[in-house]
């Protein structure tokens, strides 16, 4: 599957529609993000199972600000609507397809178990 275009319009129907999404956080302007676009195409197309979703930080500057972005390349993963990891910076292949793996390995009952002790959903599951 090919990357999806995150806007206003469609992010949150995006995050919660879909069991796992992963969110590149990118402006044209922003050399580490063009280094980074290939290797998340490529993890696109190799895991047709997980949604990746580019979002542009310039056109977007609402969903930039909630998310709190402050660097990008920022990559967020959800799962089953909640975020479970969050990373600035362009991942190599190899730590984008730990990333994946570890998302989908992760027993969500207990990541909610997490979040109803600690109200904290922003688990780095890495």
């Amino acid at each position: 599957m090919a990357t999806v275009e995150l806007t206003e319009d469609n992010f949150e129907v995006t995050i919660n529609q879909n069991d796992i999404v992963l969110v590149d956080f990118w402006a044209d302007w922003c050399a580490p993000c063009h280094q980074f676009a290939p290797v998340f195409e490529k993890s696109s197309l190799d895991n047709p199972d997980v949604v990746h979703a580019k979002l542009d930080t310039e056109s977007e500057q609402r969903i930039t600000a909630a998310a709190q972005i402050t660097a990008i390349p920022t990559l967020l993963a959800f799962r089953e609507g909640l975020l479970v990891f969050s990373q600035a910076g362009a991942l190599p292949p190899t730590a984008l397809a730990e990333v994946v793996e570890n998302v989908r390995g992760l027993d969500m009952d207990e990541v909610r178990k997490g979040l109803d002790s600690d109200g904290d959903s922003s688990k780095d599951d890495r």
